[in-house]
């Protein structure tokens, strides 16, 4: 912060206008977690518009590359598993999490727009459940993984939406950010879209079972409603990365979580 070369602006993405030239643009706006962004919608949608749009636009007059971190939920409630980027998509564009889904399948198809009509170098990113430290846990609102370490931790109820048969595949925060730095520097990558995940996948029981062993806690598992269009698996296809990144992720779950649990166990103290 201190070292003159990064300046931090604290602002909202839909307004703020990038008046200088980069050479890269990262859009990173977002409210990714479904107990935020279903009471915080209309800024979900904005910052995925009208946000993508001010970066765009910088990188058409200034010939920056543009790298959209675009979601594993623009497939929706996938059909075929694993998923590859050739999915369409199966999403309910009306409902509660539509604002966003919708929200990124917008933005992608801002950004192929630019790259077609204006030749803008667009990299679409399209990232599974990512966690790691550092996720907030004074939020009022968690990730999965976060809100069942700090359940565990403190051995209150572990809550799980629905039966627990659902699915996610999980991705450790240091892969995804060694992917996410290949997509920007490497070359030839103009108009790609690519799945960053893990294809490991596992279902929410077991991965409750899973937190509760690892930080032997003696959590019982409370069973809550499930979520409005919750898909019921997730799992992406990674031939793609594999192929033009030469990228796979190295972090086991187990490994992962035990570097988050120590984490939060720190924080939590």
């Amino acid at each position: 912060m201190g070292s003159g070369k990064f300046r931090f602006v604290e602002g909202d993405a839909s307004k703020f206008k990038i008046e200088m030239g980069y050479d890269l643009l990262v859009h990173a706006a977002s409210l990714p977690a479904p107990d935020i962004y279903v009471n915080r919608p209309v800024e979900n949608m904005l910052s995925n518009s009208l946000g993508l749009l001010n970066v765009l636009e910088a990188s058409r007059k200034h010939d920056s590359v543009v790298l959209y971190t675009s979601t594993s939920e623009v497939y929706g409630d996938a059909e075929t598993i694993p998923t590859s980027e050739t999915y369409w998509g199966r999403v309910n564009p009306i409902g509660v999490r539509s604002c966003y889904d919708e929200a990124k399948r917008f933005g992608e198809a801002l950004c192929m727009a630019y790259h077609r009509q204006y030749g803008v170098d667009v990299r679409i990113a399209r990232l599974f459940n990512t966690y790691g430290p550092r996720l907030d846990p004074n939020a009022n609102y968690a990730r999965v993984i976060s809100r069942f370490i700090i359940q565990a931790l403190r051995n209150n109820p572990l809550t799980v939406h629905g039966d627990g048969k659902q699915t996610r595949s999980f991705l450790y925060i240091s892969d995804a950010v060694n992917a996410l730095v290949r997509m920007m520097i490497k070359e030839n990558l103009k108009g790609e879209v690519v799945n960053i995940g893990n294809p490991s996948e596992i279902t929410i029981l077991e991965l409750a079972e899973l937190v509760k062993r690892l930080t032997n806690s003696k959590s019982p598992i409370q069973f809550q409603p499930p979520r409005p269009d919750d898909p019921r698996r997730r799992c992406p296809d990674i031939s793609k990365a594999k192929s033009l990144l030469g990228w796979e992720p190295k972090t086991t779950l187990e490994e992962g979580l035990m570097l988050t649990i120590e984490w939060f166990r720190k924080v939590l103290s």
